[in-house]
C-alpha cells in the first residue's frame, strides 16, 4: 500500500524580496507613492528625494508627476540627508526615501546632527523594515527603532498596511518637524478598512477587544495579529488587538489603561530586534507606571539574521502567523 506525501512548494530567490501579502489577501499597488503624489498636489512645498532607489520605496510615482520637485541624489545615503535638511532650512518640505539600513547605519550621524538637532521638517522614509527581505543582515534592518528612539524630538511611525500607509503620509506632512516612517512598498495588504480604522499621529487604536489576551503591536505584526485572533477564536483565546502606529511618541494614557484590565496576558508585538523596539519601550512605560501583568514579547532574536525565503524567516524566527499563534497557545498552557 503506498501513501502520497504532499510537498510545500519549494520557495524560489523571488521569495527573499516576496510581497508580504498572504495568498489571496486583498492589497493596494503603491500606496506610499500615490498618497504623497496627492498631497504634493496641495503642498507645493513637498520634494521628493532619494539615494538611487525611487523605483523601490513607490517614489518614482512622484517622479513622474513632478519631475521639477524631484532629486536623485545617488548611492549617496549622508548626502541625501545634509540635502534634505538644507531644503528644509529654505522652506521646502523633503520627503527622503532609501532602505531602513541605509537611512540609519549609514546616514545616522546625518539625521542626528543636521536634520534632528535642529528640528528640520523633513520626512524620512525607509523601505525594507525588519525582516521584510529576504537579502541577509546587510538589508535587513531589525533595529532601526532602536536607534531611531534614541533621537530627541524624532517622530517614529510604523504602519501596519496600505491605508495606514496612505493616512500617515498625510499626517507626517501635516506634522511640523523630523519624521522616520518605516515604509511598505509594492503591492501592500489592506486589512483596517474592516475595522473603521482611521490613523492618528500619536495615537494607540483598539481594533478588537478580547479578554485573554492583549496584543499591542505595530507594523505588520499588527496585521498578523488580527490574523492570530481570529485563528484562536475557535475557543483557544479571546484575543484583542491594540494597533500602535507612532511608536514615538507612545500613546502612554491608551497602553496603560488597556494593560492596567486584570486577567490579561500582555504581548508587544514588532517586526524588530526585541532590543531597543516597540516591546521595550512598552515594557519601561509599565515598570514605571508599576503596572504589573504577564508579559511577553513576539519580537525578532537578538541576532544578524539568515538569508532565505521570506516565508521560511518569518517562520523561523517566530513572527509569521502560525509561530504567532503557537506562542501564545504555549503561553497559555
Amino acid at each position: 500500500m503506498s501513501a502520497t506525501v504532499q510537498k510545500k512548494p519549494r520557495p524560489t530567490t523571488s521569495a527573499m524580496i516576496a510581497s508580504i501579502a498572504g495568498e489571496g489577501q486583498r492589497t493596494r499597488p503603491a500606496p506610499f507613492g500615490h498618497a504623497l503624489v496627492a498631497e504634493a498636489e496641495k503642498r507645493p512645498e513637498i520634494v521628493g528625494m532619494t539615494a538611487d532607489l525611487s523605483k523601490y520605496t513607490d517614489l518614482h510615482l512622484f517622479a513622474e508627476a513632478y519631475p521639477e520637485r524631484y532629486f536623485q541624489m545617488g548611492m549617496a545615503e549622508q548626502l541625501l540627508m545634509g540635502a534634505a535638511g538644507g531644503m528644509a532650512k529654505e522652506g521646502f518640505m523633503p520627503f527622503a526615501t532609501t532602505y531602513a539600513v541605509f537611512a540609519t547605519r549609514r546616514a545616522y550621524d546625518f539625521i542626528h546632527q543636521v536634520i534632528a538637532e535642529e528640528h528640520l521638517n523633513v520626512k524620512i522614509c525607509a523601505a525594507l523594515p525588519g525582516l521584510t527581505t529576504g537579502y541577509g543582515p546587510s538589508h535587513q534592518a531589525t533595529e532601526d527603532i532602536a536607534m531611531m528612539r534614541g533621537i530627541p524630538g524624532l517622530t517614529i511611525v510604523d504602519p501596519c498596511d496600505a491605508l495606514d500607509t496612505e493616512q500617515a503620509v498625510a499626517a507626517v506632512a501635516a506634522h511640523e518637524g523630523p519624521v522616520y516612517m518605516r515604509l511598505l512598498r509594492g503591492r501592500v495588504p489592506l486589512v483596517l478598512d474592516e475595522y473603521d480604522y482611521r490613523f492618528e499621529l500619536g495615537k494607540a487604536k483598539l481594533l478588537r477587544d478580547g479578554r485573554d489576551v492583549l496584543v499591542i503591536s505595530s507594523g505588520i505584526m499588527t496585521m498578523r495579529a488580527l490574523e492570530v485572533a481570529g485563528a484562536l477564536a475557535d475557543g483557544s483565546a479571546d484575543v484583542a488587538v491594540l494597533h500602535v502606529p507612532t511608536v514615538k511618541p507612545l500613546d502612554e494614557d491608551t497602553i496603560l489603561a488597556q494593560c492596567r484590565r486584570p486577567g490579561r496576558l500582555v504581548i508587544v508585538a514588532e517586526n524588530h530586534s526585541r532590543i531597543g523596539g516597540l516591546g521595550e519601550a512598552v515594557a519601561a512605560l509599565l515598570m514605571r507606571e508599576r503596572v504589573q501583568p504577564v508579559f511577553r514579547q513576539v519580537a525578532l532574536p537578538d541576532q544578524f539574521l539568515a538569508a532565505g525565503a521570506l516565508p521560511t524567516l518569518h517562520d523561523r524566527y517566530g513572527i509569521s502567523a502560525s509561530a504567532f499563534a503557537d506562542s501564545i497557545r504555549t503561553w497559555l498552557g
